[in-house]
């Protein structure tokens, strides 16, 4: 595998920002593990970091790297601070930066595939959420989507009152997020039931997680409008134990070509 600390500016965001990005490379003499490549442009997994994290925290708490590197998979790892992915109220335009400007960028720097069989997203976290919240509103560009212990109903949050009210409404405003893009439960109401536009959605979080009546919420919507997912909800926490074990089993699951 190739890493690849990459530096660039954003016109959406105005600034200068990051990404670490794996890239595959062919490999037979290097001990403990073996490179593959494909014949065409890479299948890329866009891999989104938690809320109190960046885009180096895949890559130092897991084994993300040694993961793909027989799968020919590229995978880029954005930087979007503390945004839940979303055009902040208060702030940047992150969701527009990572759903517009990031793919553009990327496949202009590597060679990566921009076919929708060949993308998929996943996330933890607040990158659960985000990585739902790309699929669901832009079916068309994803073959999967994975969330790992996600924050997936910020409306929930919202209205509890959540440990960080100032963040919620700098990034969300002061009015409800219910019923609204940024509400996954919505977009979920809203979706498309064709299994060829929808992506395949998987959901995965611990018994022993804070987070656990999110991933619970989101199988219950699916189960009541008939929408296909693969929830997995059972014992763990909300750390990286958990997430370096999962994030194997979500490589496993996407329909690699």
């Amino acid at each position: 595998m190739a890493l690849v600390s990459c530096d660039f500016f954003s016109d959406v965001l105005g600034l200068s920002t990051s990404m670490t990005v794996i890239l595959p490379q062919e490999t037979t003499a290097q001990i403990g593990m073996r490179g593959a490549v494909r014949a065409a442009d890479h299948p890329t997994l866009y891999l989104l970091h938690g809320l109190s994290d960046d885009h180096t925290i895949w890559l130092r708490r897991t084994s993300i790297e040694r993961y793909v590197a027989s799968l020919g998979l590229a995978v880029v790892m954005p930087q979007v601070h503390r945004s839940f992915y979303a055009d902040e109220v208060h702030g940047h335009r992150y969701w527009t930066f990572l759903t517009t400007e990031l793919p553009a960028l990327t496949r202009s720097f590597f060679r990566l595939s921009d076919r929708r069989e060949d993308t998929f997203v996943a996330g933890l976290s607040m990158g659960g959420y985000g990585a739902l919240k790309w699929a669901l509103r832009q079916p068309e560009c994803f073959a999967a989507a994975a969330s790992l212990s996600g924050a997936l109903d910020v409306a929930r949050l919202q209205r509890g009152g959540a440990s960080d009210g100032h963040l919620m409404a700098r990034v969300f405003g002061t009015h409800p997020i219910a019923g609204t893009d940024n509400d996954l439960m919505a977009l979920l109401g809203r979706a498309e039931r064709d299994a060829t536009i929808l992506p395949r959605l998987y959901a995965c979080c611990g018994t022993e997680d804070f987070l656990q009546g999110h991933s619970v919420a989101f199988r219950d919507t699916c189960d009541r409008l008939g929408i296909p997912a693969t929830v997995d909800v059972g014992p763990g926490e909300h750390e990286w134990g958990y997430w370096d074990s999962k994030i194997q089993d979500v490589l496993d699951w996407l329909p690699l070509p």
